[in-house]
């Protein structure tokens, strides 16, 4: 699969996607509010964002105090969070399957990646450049759709398999193709563990009482079966 393909339905979903994410549901009222949990107290905390989009996580995070070094595929997803944030020397053009260049070996607190995993086909290089950011004892934060939702939604018939998966989003204003891999679960975990970290919590989240009051049909489908999980690992 490419990675363009990926990087440009990015670009073309940045605008929508940034004028609607303070409050679309799944990320505002489902996916944050794990992950913020998780991510407890970052005041003085040095934060990697890795995949940040169009910058609503980095802006939560400096109003806690947190520094923030962002990084994304999309051009347009930067521009959105350069401007979010005022902070324009903090976020960087990159791909997250490269190495992290522009990071310096053992400087942050956190590693926060955000529903992004499922675009990579192998997630090696970029876990064990996570491990090398880190500082000893530094966290990892992940969320990722998960792998048995992905089964059914995608009517798979090789669980055991890393195999590309495309569907179409509608909820940003117009239809756009979104490709990514679907993997079992043993490949979601296995590699954390196999780049260094020591898992400390995994949720598979229930939405908060705001996602009820924007869609009832999907918050009630999210309160008997999860789409997300939500992970923080320590190295």
């Amino acid at each position: 699969m490419s990675t363009y393909k990926i990087k440009t339905a990015y670009n073309k979903l940045a605008e929508n996607y940034n004028l609607l994410i303070d409050h679309k549901p799944h990320n505002a009222y489902y996916d944050r509010p794990n992950v913020l949990k998780l991510l407890g107290n970052v005041n003085g905390k040095h934060v990697l964002d890795a995949a940040c989009g169009p910058g609503k996580y980095a802006e939560i995070l400096y109003s806690k105090q947190a520094s923030i070094v962002g990084l994304d595929i999309s051009s347009e997803m930067i521009k959105h969070a350069k401007k979010r944030t005022q902070q324009p020397n903090s976020f960087y053009v990159h791909d997250i399957q490269k190495p992290l260049h522009m990071c310096t070996s053992e400087t942050f607190d956190i590693v926060l990646c955000t529903l992004a995993m499922h675009y990579l086909k192998d997630w090696n290089t970029t876990l064990n450049e996570f491990y090398r950011v880190l500082k000893p004892n530094g966290e990892l934060i992940l969320s990722i759709e998960h792998p048995f939702f992905e089964y059914i939604y995608y009517n798979s018939n090789k669980y055991f398999n890393i195999e590309p998966v495309s569907c179409t989003w509608t909820s940003f204003g117009f239809p756009i193709e979104i490709n990514s891999y679907r993997r079992p679960l043993q490949d979601c975990i296995n590699p954390i563990i196999e780049n260094g970290f020591s898992i400390v919590k995994l949720i598979e989240p229930k939405p908060v009482k705001e996602f009820k009051n924007l869609d009832p049909k999907h918050y009630n489908e999210l309160m008997q079966f999860p789409a997300f999980m939500t992970i923080k690992a320590k190295k």
